[in-house]
């Protein structure tokens, strides 16, 4: 994906760069405060970069949310995004990540019609072919769940619309974890622990 950004030189003069766009998750965590989200949000908005999905759950640490973030940037762009982030007070760390460096998941559900669903066999082989689980059924409606990366999913739904028995379709915010044997954060919060511990002993 490429994007074009205007330069003013000096002299007034206006030349163009083409940079390439590619896909980056970026994970936050920060204290869990009142007004975090609007700060992590925030610094988006100032570099005018679109946020694609946004998911906050409390981490393994008592205390510490987990923001997932997922946008299209350039790699200096991104770059600046997470060095930004990782000076508001309340975040402890932020890292970005291509695709290849973190394991993936997303979240669907499928609102069908149940007269839709039981007059054509082929949405039930749509959904048993794609690994998809029928989760409630009603005379009304029937509830279609589907984990999975965001192109398994989407493809559901394409399979699933063409017999025109969609009601609702919602898709959860990317979830993730990392591929490394390195938990950043562990390690951030022993160094300011010793820190701390330093401190203290000095002060005695």
């Amino acid at each position: 994906m490429m994007w074009t950004i205007w330069y003013w030189t000096i002299s007034g003069r206006i030349y163009q760069m083409e940079q390439e766009k590619n896909f980056y998750t970026l994970i936050v965590f920060s204290e869990n405060f009142a007004g975090v989200l609007n700060q992590v949000t925030s610094v988006f908005t100032r570099r005018q970069v679109n946020i694609e999905s946004l998911n906050v759950s409390a981490s393994s640490i008592k205390g510490v949310h987990k923001y997932t973030i997922t946008c299209w940037s350039t790699e200096n762009q991104i770059q600046i995004i997470t060095k930004q982030m990782e000076k508001r007070i309340d975040v402890l760390q932020a890292h970005y990540f291509t695709d290849d460096e973190i394991f993936i998941q997303e979240v669907a559900l499928y609102k069908l019609s149940t007269s839709g669903v039981l007059e054509n066999p082929e949405v039930s082989r749509a959904v048993r072919r794609h690994g998809a689980q029928i989760v409630e059924v009603n005379p009304t409606y029937t509830v279609v769940s589907k984990k999975g990366l965001t192109e398994d999913i989407m493809s559901l739904y394409y399979a699933l619309n063409e017999y025109r028995c969609v009601l609702q379709y919602v898709r959860s915010g990317r979830i993730a974890i990392t591929k490394s044997c390195t938990e950043y954060l562990d390690e951030y919060l022993e160094e300011r622990r010793k820190a701390f511990e330093e401190l203290r002993v000095k002060d005695k």
